[in-house]
């Protein structure tokens, strides 16, 4: 299901709300058909949204992504996970 809710309040006082899926899947703006991870928005921004069936993907939950990682920090002697 599609889920609107408050963000936060930008320095001039205008509030975002983020637009998302509970279920985890990619949204897709209506109007322009582009799709998101999640979306955020002015409140008075008429933009709607409907949920995809195209699941986000977790960025170490790929294991090529994992493997990456991994080298990365072996090179860099850093932690991605920070």
């Amino acid at each position: 299901m599609i889920v609107k809710d408050f963000f936060s309040t930008r320095f001039d006082g205008v509030e975002l709300f983020r637009t998302y899926s509970d279920e985890n899947l990619k949204i897709r703006q209506i109007e322009t058909g582009v799709i998101y991870d999640e979306a955020i928005d002015i409140a008075s921004a008429s933009w709607t949204y409907t949920e995809t069936d195209i699941p986000i993907e977790d960025l170490y939950e790929d294991d090529e992504t994992s493997k990456k990682a991994a080298a990365w920090d072996e090179l860099t002697g850093g932690n991605s996970d920070e």
